[in-house]
């Protein structure tokens, strides 16, 4: 399943639910932080890697685990768990950095997120995204854009222009 995402995430193709796309849906790839899953829209990632390769850049918080080298960019590698405050994640044979763009000050920044695992890519009608509920979750609901609701579970998704702010995170090196 990881391949099919990645291909899809890499082609710009559409994955579609039950052979068709459905016009009130968006697509979101969901992943596992802990035993959490998390979604997060299509349309804000490049692609998806394997983790490896990282250059450890000294004296940043613990939620920046690194850099990379992704075709000649450097692009940081932030680790959700620790951003999440839930301590450092750790690496297994699943664990995947997720590339997304981010916009900041109308500038498209790419930022690699460290997750556990990929899942699949999800179709959420937007009749079934609850709003962001003002307790119960153990992130700050700032970073929570909805609550899609899956197989009667929920699966928070994620504001990534909140969750990855270069501001706020830049806020919290110079700390």
């Amino acid at each position: 399943m990881v391949e099919t995402v990645k291909h899809a995430v890499a082609t710009g193709q559409s994955l579609v639910a039950g052979g068709r796309a459905l016009e009130d849906q968006q697509q979101y790839l969901t992943f596992m932080l802990g035993a959490e899953i998390f979604a997060i829209n299509i349309l804000s990632i490049k692609e998806i890697i394997e983790y490896g390769n990282l250059t450890i850049v000294p004296k940043m918080p613990s939620f920046i685990r690194g850099v990379i080298n992704l075709r000649g960019a450097v692009v940081p590698v932030i680790d959700l768990a620790a951003r999440f405050a839930r301590g450092e994640a750790a690496i297994s044979r699943k664990s995947c950095i997720v590339i997304i763009e981010v916009e900041h000050e109308d500038v498209q920044q790419v930022i690699g997120v460290l997750v556990d695992a990929v899942n699949e890519v999800l179709e959420i009608a937007s009749d079934q995204i609850e709003p962001v509920p003002s307790f119960g979750a153990k992130i700050r609901t700032d970073f929570i854009e909805g609550m899609g609701k899956v197989d009667q579970k929920f699966v928070i998704i994620l504001n990534v222009n909140q969750v990855l702010s270069v501001d706020e995170m830049a806020e919290l090196v110079q700390a």
